[in-house]
């Protein structure tokens, strides 16, 4: 059965670092693009950055540009966002999405078809 599975987020103090990490089980991520969006509450799901697992082409949105790193481990069958320079802001429910199109640009949620269960990112001092 074709998973995605996040994880790693946590609650760290504004300036804090986490790395997420998004599995895939069941099928191999070599023929799409990795999404990873979040959603606070209240507030609609924004695509946050991608990444192409068959050229390594990446994408960041404004908001997070120079703070996240998005990366790929395709032996792994992995995709880690690494998360530096935290803000308040950033808190979220964190996701990775899968795009067959390998779409590498502005996200729209509905290009997505598998999605993962989530992984809370809270930054509160």
């Amino acid at each position: 059965q074709a998973q995605l599975v996040e994880s790693g987020g946590g609650l760290v103090q504004p300036g804090g670092s986490l790395r997420l990490s998004c599995a895939a089980s069941g099928f191999t991520l070599d023929h799409y693009a990795i999404g990873w969006f979040r959603q606070a509450p209240g507030k609609e799901r924004e695509g946050v950055s991608c990444i192409s697992m068959s050229d390594g082409r990446t994408y960041y949105a404004d908001s997070v540009k120079g703070r996240f790193t998005i990366s790929r481990d395709n032996a792994q069958n992995t995709v880690y966002l690494q998360m530096n320079s935290l803000k308040p802001e950033d808190t979220a429910v964190y996701y990775c999405a899968t795009d067959p199109q390998l779409r590498i640009g502005e996200m729209r949620s509905w290009w997505y078809d598998y999605w993962g269960q989530g992984t809370q990112v809270t930054v509160s001092s």
